[in-house]
């Protein structure tokens, strides 16, 4: 009985929809945009572990046991255990592991980019030596003596190689080697951007070792199963770290899941946000609809409906309206995870390539994502419509009429006050804490908008209205009472919007803070007149900061080094220089002084003071390879956050860090008085040009390149963002169209009393206008606030300066004024075709 009485609601809620073609079109639209990206992000992040997955099925083929040091920055594995190992009745082979970065340089000098990617020198093992299946040459010969290299067939078309070709290869820790390529060979599992270059094995291990440590040995056993085989080589190396194969593939897959996952997330939570801004547009949507259809189904309750069958017509509309854009927004995702990856490729990333992978789980996610969304989002307005007495909807005038603001006013009042104290309270302390409740006091204060937009969109659009739309006459003045005579409607339009540009606002001042963070740390901490610089991943070569310190103009060049060591049981980073920090660095002694050599170390006053050193003390520093050496405090600096904790000697460094760190940071130079800087420049230029990857940087440059970094960060927020921005305005458009929907006959009325097309799509565009500014300047305004709150409590990383990007926040306001206009386009086209006497007839 219950199925027969609710298939006559079905059908008058399937022919609603299919009545109104453009407003399910775009509350369709808004429900695609939010699961696509939840399924493009899954897809996306699928398709990358999976091809991930199929490159580590190949990892350590044919290795029984690898053998590696217990400390990721150590010397590697001694070479004597090589004896050790293959003494072992079980043992077969052993295969050492000799490696390192390398750059290749192309047929035209410059250096191959690998857009991220590994690029790699490694020894060349034979296949009677090499545990594997050997890789297949497709043309030459694997490297037979010193000065040879056989290079992947990726990365030798990419430096447009042949076999025979002579070019060279700059090894950070050694400098530029010059090389002739042997051969070629597939990999079978090409990577983008990868480059590995193999060298005979001696060759190697003078490039990438320091003769007494290898990166690790591979083992092959005799016939015992792994774990035996382990067991016994971990009994005879005590201090190794012995792994069977498979569980050396399995710890790197774990690692690479784990760096996707956060990948995962991030693309996640843009999908969440972008859902969340379509869920206030398809709530807005349905309270409109609903709204709108108060005579309807008050008309559907007097001829005998029930409350709960008028209420589950609704929602049955929002569930066909979800599957419809959730089915839509599957595709679609896909769609964007090909785009995703081929916009990533085209800027050189370096990612694996691989077929898309669309799992079972994404295509559920997407589906109840979607449609519980979407459902959810009807239920509310659903529940408001069942409980309309019929003869009181059929009044023409109940469709204005509200429930009142008080209640929701007055909650959004207390939220905010909890809000603004949870702000105020987590931005004086730093850490997870503190953001913590920077998080609780941010969410207090869009609750408290969202509850209190109503109340505050009536004077704050009646203001801007009497600013903006006054010189409009007569047409302005309409805009104004329009927007501000349905407060709801209003705040639920401009909403959508507000999140949007909150979120883009918060992300400018991360970003402008970080910049001027960056910019003060340069100038207060950094006096060298020139900066050596080198990519990320390779630093400068060593070779670089000797070529420069025999210039004429050149007082000294000073070579910036990390040093990690355990100082009492704790793992410690500071820095070393090998030259002296007068000229190069900006710093002031307390006592002491800042002689960096010998074994000498200056610390920071608070590093002093939490360690309990004073001038004298005797530190011993513990490398990776468990050698000790003491330094000596012999100065204590004001605390300086480009400086750090503490600098030791260059003697120290090369004591207690492996040879393959040698590589710098960075070089820092100091002119002689009165020297040419310009010329400086250019015999800098000329000095590390045989390295290729060096840059000359003054300090406006050290800074922009750090910058540069920052706005490409920014960049992929900002474009990831865009996606919300891009659903808020629709959610305009939405509302507009609906609203001229709903004031049909009011148009008509003004039509009929002499109100001109032009006049009334201009009424439109300033109303859109009006919403769009007042949700804009409400989401700017919380996007500083939150930004403050946030950055405030990264000062202990570096982030001590709070800035607002003003240029762009008057870029948003002056853009959401055009995006309201834009916006309001075709509801204001559709607002002017009205004609009048059917309008004024409509019932």
């Amino acid at each position: 009985m219950a199925s027969t009485s609710g298939a006559p609601m079905r059908k008058v809620s399937l022919r609603n929809l299919a009545a109104h073609k453009v407003r399910l079109a775009l509350t369709v639209l808004s429900v695609v945009l939010g699961t696509a990206f939840v399924a493009g992000s899954f897809v996306f992040t699928d398709t990358l572990q999976k091809t991930f997955d199929s490159i580590f099925e190949n990892t350590a083929q044919g290795v029984d046991v690898r053998v590696s040091p217990e400390e990721r920055n150590s010397s590697g594995v001694p070479l004597a255990d090589l004896d050790t190992i293959s003494a072992l009745d079980g043992v077969r082979a052993v295969a050492p592991a000799v490696s390192g970065q390398i750059v290749l340089i192309d047929s035209d000098g410059a250096a191959v980019q690998t857009g991220g990617a590994p690029s790699i020198g490694e020894s060349y093992l034979p296949p009677g030596q090499a545990l594997g299946e050997p890789d297949e040459y497709v043309q030459g010969t694997p490297p037979a003596q010193a000065g040879q290299i056989a290079v992947n067939a990726s990365a030798a078309e990419r430096a447009q190689l042949a076999v025979g070709d002579t070019t060279k290869v700059l090894v950070p820790a050694r400098g530029m080697i010059d090389v002739t390529v042997s051969g070629i060979y597939d990999t079978g599992n090409e990577t983008g951007g990868f480059i590995g270059a193999t060298f005979v094995d001696s060759q190697a291990r003078e490039l990438f070792t320091d003769g007494k440590h290898v990166e690790y040995i591979d083992v092959a056993g005799t016939g015992e199963s792994q774990g035996d085989l382990r067991d016994e080589i971990a009994a005879a190396l005590p201090g190794a770290k012995v792994q069977t194969g498979d569980e050396v593939r399995e710890e790197t897959k774990a690692q690479v899941t784990e760096a996707l996952s956060f990948i995962n997330y991030f693309l996640l939570a843009f999908g969440a946000i972008a859902l969340l801004v379509g869920t206030f547009i398809i709530y807005n949507t349905f309270s409109m609809i609903v709204a709108q259809r108060l005579r309807e189904l008050a008309l559907l309750r007097a001829i005998g409906a029930s409350r709960k069958q008028v209420g589950r017509s609704v929602v049955f509309e929002a569930l066909v309206v979800g599957v419809i854009g959730s089915a839509i927004g599957i595709a679609a995702g896909v769609g964007l995870a090909y785009g995703l990856r081929a916009l990533l490729n085209a800027f050189d990333v370096g990612l694996p390539e691989g077929p898309l992978q669309v799992g079972p789980r994404t295509i559920l996610i997407a589906l109840v994502v979607g449609v519980l969304v979407t459902t959810v989002s009807a239920y509310a307005p659903a529940r408001r419509a069942s409980k309309v007495p019929p003869v009181a909807a059929m009044r023409e005038e109940f469709a204005s009429t509200g429930d009142s603001l008080h209640v929701r006013t007055i909650a959004g009042a207390v939220l905010g006050v909890l809000g603004v104290v949870g702000l105020v309270i987590g931005s004086r302390g730093t850490g997870g804490g503190a953001a913590a409740v920077v998080g609780a006091g941010a969410l207090g204060l869009i609750l408290a908008v969202l509850f209190a937009a109503p109340a505050l969109s009536r004077p704050i659009v009646g203001a801007l209205g009497a600013v903006l739309a006054k010189p409009f006459g007569p047409v302005g003045r309409l805009a104004r009472t329009n927007a501000v005579r349905n407060p709801r409607r209003t705040a639920a339009t401009a909403f959508a919007l507000t999140l949007g540009l909150m979120l883009v606002s918060v992300i400018g001042v991360f970003g402008a803070s970080a910049k001027a963070s960056v910019n003060q740390l340069v100038d207060s901490g950094v006096s060298a007149d020139y900066v050596l610089t080198g990519p990320n991943q390779i630093g400068v070569p060593s070779g670089a900061a000797r070529a420069v310190r025999n210039l004429d103009d050149v007082q000294s060049a000073a070579a910036l080094h990390p040093v990690s060591v355990t100082v009492d049981d704790e793992r410690e980073q500071g820095a070393s220089l090998d030259g002296p920090l007068d000229g190069v660095l900006d710093y002031t002694l307390v006592e002491g002084g800042a002689d960096l050599t010998g074994n000498h170390l200056v610390v920071s006053q608070t590093t002093a003071a939490q360690k309990g050193w004073t001038l004298g003390t005797t530190v011993p520093m513990t490398s990776a390879d468990g050698k000790v050496v003491d330094a000596e405090v012999t100065g204590v600096f004001e605390d300086n956050q480009l400086v750090g904790d503490w600098l030791v000697s260059d003697e120290v460094y090369r004591q207690v860090m492996p040879a393959a760190t040698i590589p710098d940071l960075a070089v820092l130079i100091d002119a002689k008085p009165g020297a040419d800087l310009t010329q400086l420049r250019a015999d800098l230029e000329s000095a590390t040009k045989q390295f290729v990857v060096v840059q000359v940087q003054d300090r406006e440059q050290f800074k922009g390149t750090q910058g540069q970094q920052i706005d490409t960060l920014l960049a992929i927020l900002y474009g990831l963002l865009a996606l919300a921005v891009v659903i808020a305005i629709l959610g305009i458009i939405n509302t507009l169209a609906l609203s001229v929907v709903e004031r049909r006959r009011e148009i008509g009325m003004l039509r009929a009393v002499g109100m001109q097309r032009s006049q009334m799509r201009r009424t439109i565009y300033l109303e859109s206008m009006l919403i769009a500014v007042f949700g804009a300047a409400v989401g700017v305004l919380l996007g500083i606030a939150f930004g403050w709150g946030f950055v405030s409590t990264l000062k202990d990383q570096g982030l001590g300066q709070v800035t607002v990007p003003w240029g762009q926040v008057v870029a948003m306001l002056l853009g959401s004024g055009v995006v309201g206009v834009f916006a309001a386009l075709w509801p204001a086209s559709r607002a002017a075709r009205t004609r009048p006497l059917e309008a004024i007839a409509d019932l």
